[in-house]
């Protein structure tokens, strides 16, 4: 665990740098995170995000699968939002947990 700070807060981060502490995060930190990987954010995106942050409290496992039966969007728009690594980057933008099914 290391210390970095997104948007002027020190947050705690894994050495993969998916913050520590879900609850840590907020708006301004999903959006410097988000530039950081090269996307621009939109309410799509947050829809998506909140969506993420909402399963994980709830303690449910994430998959591509399940988030693209969720009814927000289907899997090939979950890429178009977040290329090269759909839920890698959509859960770290979350603030989440990296999810067991992403290496």
């Amino acid at each position: 665990m290391s210390v970095k700070t997104i948007a002027g807060v020190s947050v705690n981060v894994s050495e993969d740098g998916y913050l520590d502490d879900m609850n840590q995060w907020n708006e301004e930190i999903a959006k410097e995170i988000a530039t950081e990987i090269g996307i621009e954010l939109t309410p799509k995106h947050f829809e998506v995000i909140n969506y993420l942050r909402e399963k994980t409290l709830a303690k449910e496992a994430l998959t591509i699968r399940s988030v693209g039966k969720s009814g927000i969007v289907d899997v090939k728009q979950l890429y178009v939002l977040f290329p090269k690594g759909p839920l890698k980057f959509s859960s770290k933008i979350a603030g989440i947990p990296k999810p067991t099914s992403c290496i």
